[in-house]
């Protein structure tokens, strides 16, 4: 099938040039516009697609050809852009930054690619400028396979500073789409492992995300942008469907999700997914619920920071003895890392559930990066020798590593906890690349008895 997708990617040099805040933007003015945008990010972050999602009004997406198979990139794009008329992709690093030692994998630049998107690249310009141009120039040749439409200049610090860039640009013949000046007050909070995520921030983020749509708008050539979008080839694809990887079914199930400031980090694909296999998908907030939903069938923990919430997810103790209970009822239970944390004796000294003999604290180090991981046993999400591949993102760690039945082993390593109504784990999933996964979750809330359903 051709899909005709207007789209452009958002990348950059390297990190700290600004992607995020014009790409965040980008979508916001666009929006304010008229034009109906979806926001995409390149890789496993789920701390820029809560920016994104508040400045399109869609669900926040991710491209990830280490997470989801290179080959579902495109179809994954073409189903989060279905209510779109233009799709926005951030880049992840510098554009040809990837998995180590895999020859630029999963970096923009191969993402770009996959989808045959042009590139829009955003370059910092507070520290040089006809340099600025043998930088474009050196971009915009090193593959041949990525085509780099147009520039966007950020912290342009005068006329005559904007003018000296221009000039070196001209004869490379690539064009200047926007010229953004330096603004203090478009800083974002941040944190050890980037942003502070937009669920954390409430008003403030969206503060922050009208005023970057004000300072895109003031300074880039918005029509242009959006001729560099409809410049995109049509697209070879069939869109994700998720329904075809899930098993019908005629009843429906509920399973509480966490979310709130302390668990912000879940992937749009799980939710619709579990949805086309008969499951409702409730929020639950561990900082204000004190009970589960009712008629919850199946509990699920994503990420985000409860090191950082610790105290007041302590001071809920009657959800925390809910779970406690869940678990022990042997309801199923999927917790990835964030989830790991709370489903532990204590986090940082706080009292959590104590589902799992183990204790969280923050270090300063942690894990972050790409495993490809093997399921040691039968277990919840999956049957022992199954390969999987996700990714760790985290400064805290978990002691024990692990329990007597591992979730996972990578680099000879056991982690994590699991048993066949338990998951707990610091590796992320993105379930559209494992639907297996989703599978045998849903299977499991399925079977999980009527009788045994608590709401509290």
């Amino acid at each position: 099938m051709v899909v005709g997708i207007p789209r452009i990617v958002v990348a950059a040099p390297g990190t700290g040039h600004g992607k995020t805040s014009v790409a965040t933007g980008l979508m916001a003015a666009l929006r304010a516009r008229g034009t109906a945008v979806s926001g995409h990010k390149v890789g496993p972050d789920f701390i820029d697609p809560g920016y994104h999602a508040l400045a399109t009004g869609l669900p926040p997406r991710n491209l990830d050809p280490v997470l989801q198979g290179p080959e579902r990139v495109a179809p994954l794009l073409a189903h989060g852009a279905r209510s779109a008329e233009l799709a926005v992709i951030e880049g992840v690093m510098g554009m040809f930054d990837g998995a180590l030692g895999t020859g630029g994998r999963a970096s923009t630049a191969h993402v770009a690619t996959l989808v045959s998107a042009p590139v829009v690249l955003v370059v910092d310009a507070w520290t040089a400028s006809r340099s600025i141009a043998a930088t474009v120039l050196g971009f915009a040749r090193y593959d041949p396979d990525v085509r780099l439409a147009g520039v966007i200049l950020n912290r342009v610090n005068a006329r005559a500073h904007e003018d000296e860039i221009r000039e070196a640009l001209e004869p490379t013949g690539i064009p200047v789409l926007g010229v953004l000046p330096y603004d203090e007050s478009l800083r974002a909070p941040d944190r050890h492992l980037g942003l502070v995520p937009a669920g954390e921030r409430g008003a403030g983020a969206r503060a922050l995300v009208s005023a970057l749509a004000a300072w895109v708008e003031s300074g880039v050539d918005l029509d242009a942008v959006v001729r560099v979008a409809r410049s995109a080839p049509s697209l070879s694809t069939v869109a994700w469907e998720p329904a075809e990887d899930m098993p019908a079914s005629r009843r429906r199930r509920v399973v509480a999700a966490a979310s709130g400031a302390a668990f912000t980090f879940r992937y749009t694909e799980t939710v619709e997914l579990l949805d086309a296999a008969g499951i409702d998908v409730v929020d639950l907030d561990p900082l204000r619920d004190e009970k589960l939903p009712e008629g919850c069938a199946g509990l699920y923990f994503g990420g985000g920071f409860p090191e950082v919430h610790a105290r007041e997810l302590a001071d809920n103790a009657g959800l925390r003895a809910s779970v406690a209970d869940a678990v022990r009822g042997g309801m199923p239970v999927v917790a990835e890392c964030a989830g790991l944390l709370y489903l532990c004796r204590e986090l940082d000294g706080a009292p959590m559930v104590g589902a799992l003999d183990a204790v969280g604290r923050t270090t300063g180090g942690g894990g972050l990066g790409y495993r490809d991981a093997t399921s040691p046993g039968d277990s919840l999400l999956a049957e022992r020798g199954q390969r999987v591949s996700g990714h760790e993102f985290h400064r805290t760690v978990v002691e024990p590593r692990h329990g007597d039945t591992p979730a996972w082993e990578w680099d000879g390593r056991a982690e994590g906890f699991a048993s066949p109504s338990l998951h707990a784990s610091y590796l992320h999933l993105h379930w559209a690349g494992h639907p297996e996964v989703a599978r045998r979750f849903a299977t499991a809330v399925h079977n999980w008895p009527a009788n045994a359903v608590s709401a509290g």
